[in-house]
């Protein structure tokens, strides 16, 4: 079998292509109305379907909690503890000999966002002598990239090894977006440092920095760390918590729960080796990007699309390490209510679109023959499995267990009829306990808010919560199913940066 379907995907590459575009959709599809017409033909099916799904979903969110805490210890005591003089202790003779790049690929980011980002750079505790800065804009910003640069030029200009700026040329072939934009900026900076300054390639990190991104003030001391504590650097991505805080207290009750929602599962998955893949903002070796060639520039979910490049191409031999330190990001935001709604969708169904490279990850999948079978395997299905039920949870979860007693009045006489929603409620009810535990963490993580409270906000806090089932359709279903659709029908996106105010 594994044979005919490498000589069919190296015969029919774009057939195959287009088939593994459809399939998501078709999947999530499929599985959405199931329990409509299934309730009328095989009710019994759609019943045990929904009870098994319950189960699954009440261990994910049991799960997610208890790593949840975890995490939340490991990075009170990584941002607790002194990196930048455990370095110097453990490798006194080496712990300044690494130097790191930083790639900040930005379009119509406003000014105040790049000198927020560059400010907590130049508060880094590593040596800021040897972290080289890439501001990469796009050419098609015109006039008011260069006016940026220049302000930024001079006011940062001596606060680090380099700061340098390019432009990225709209380029036939490409996508227009961050991947492409930041594989630029990393060839550039490569010329510049390595081929020009002639710095050791193999003491180099690169780092891809969303523009609106601040690290911890550790990060890099313990990447230099982590770096030179490991036998193999040049097979590692390191992560650390991307945390939606920046704005958490300026944005809408809504934006403010998916902030909150996605914030605590990035400390979540840190701990879930067999899940963690680079997301937004993340560190690897400059030598590892060399060899596998940079980012790709035809794709739009570049963090994904990098780790499967380069654990194929290492043949399984490359991993995710977690950093537990956090990454502070900014909240959809825009300037009315409903803009910050819209800017927010956009913003998921772009990271929806990661579906997108599923064709290319199974494809992959299926080709590396030299890689294990059970680890490839386990590697690449719990991303598709991500992948292709971001559209489904909601339904299954929310509706269908009411479906086949409502649309099939003599299943509702049966025994399993009249008991199949007391039954998903009660395992649902039990996966609430994870949503106490997600406030609880978030409210300790996130920053006091910058005025002082009204009283009644703490009663309201954990009330937000309540909107949860309404923000579940319109910020994860809705462009869950949006981007599944598209792809299935061959309606590609484009690239849409979130904006900033």
């Amino acid at each position: 079998m594994g044979n005919f379907l490498r000589r069919y995907i190296n015969r029919h590459p774009i057939r195959s292509q287009r088939f593994l575009e459809i399939l998501p959709g078709f999947v999530s599809w499929s599985l959405i109305l199931f329990p409509f017409w299934g309730s009328l033909i095989v009710p019994e099916f759609v019943a045990y379907f929904v009870i098994v799904f319950a189960v699954y979903w009440l261990y994910r969110s049991i799960s997610m909690s208890i790593l949840a805490v975890m995490g939340h210890f490991r990075i009170k005591a990584a941002t607790s503890f002194n990196w930048i003089e455990d370095l110097k202790r453990t490798f006194p003779k080496k712990w300044n000999s690494i130097h790191h790049v930083i790639i900040i690929p930005t379009y119509k980011e406003p000014l105040e966002t790049l000198e927020r980002t560059l400010d907590g750079l130049s508060k880094q505790s590593y040596l800021l002598s040897n972290i080289h800065i890439m501001l990469s804009f796009e050419e098609r910003e015109g006039t008011e990239a260069d006016q940026k640069a220049t302000v930024l030029l001079k006011k940062y200009g001596k606060t680090f090894g380099h700061l340098w700026t390019t432009k990225h040329p709209d380029i036939k072939g490409e996508v227009k977006g961050k991947s492409s934009n930041t594989a630029w900026g990393g060839q550039i900076a490569k010329k510049k440092l390595v081929d020009e300054l002639k710095f050791d390639l193999d003491t180099i990190t690169i780092s891809s920095e969303d523009a609106d991104a601040l690290f911890h003030k550790d990060y890099f001391s313990n990447i230099t760390f982590e770096f030179l504590s490991t036998d193999s650097p040049y097979n590692k991505i390191w992560q650390g918590a991307v945390v939606f805080y920046n704005n958490i207290w300026k944005v809408p009750p809504p934006i403010r729960v998916l902030a909150s929602m996605f914030s605590v599962i990035q400390i979540h998955i840190l701990m879930r080796s067999d899940r963690l893949i680079n997301f937004s903002t993340y560190t690897t070796s400059l030598k590892h990007i060399v060899e596998i060639g940079f980012w790709d520039t035809d794709v739009i979910p570049e963090d994904y699309r990098l780790f499967f490049k380069s654990y194929f191409a290492k043949k399984g031999n490359f991993e995710v390490k977690p950093i537990f330190l956090p990454i502070y990001s900014d909240a959809a935001e825009s300037n009315t209510w409903w803009s910050t709604f819209a800017n927010q969708y956009e913003q998921l169904k772009r990271w929806a679109w990661g579906v997108s490279d599923d064709a290319y990850i199974i494809k992959q999948y299926i080709l590396a023959t030299e890689i294990p079978f059970w680890e490839k395997t386990v590697r690449v299905s719990k991303t598709i499995e991500d992948h292709f039920l971001w559209p489904v949870n909601w339904f299954i979860v929310t509706i269908a267990a009411f479906l086949p007693p409502l649309l099939n009045p003599a299943f509702n006489r049966t025994t399993i009829g009249k008991t199949l929603p007391q039954v998903t409620s009660s395992l649902l009810t039990l996966s609430l306990v994870s949503m106490v535990i997600i406030f609880i963490i978030d409210a300790i993580n996130r920053p006091p808010r910058p005025n002082k409270r009204n009283p009644f906000s703490y009663i309201f806090q954990p009330l937000e919560f309540l909107m949860l089932p309404i923000i579940g359709f319109f910020f994860s279903a809705l462009p869950g199913i949006d981007a599944h659709t598209r792809l299935m029908l061959g309606k590609y996106i484009e690239y849409k940066v979130t904006e900033k105010i």
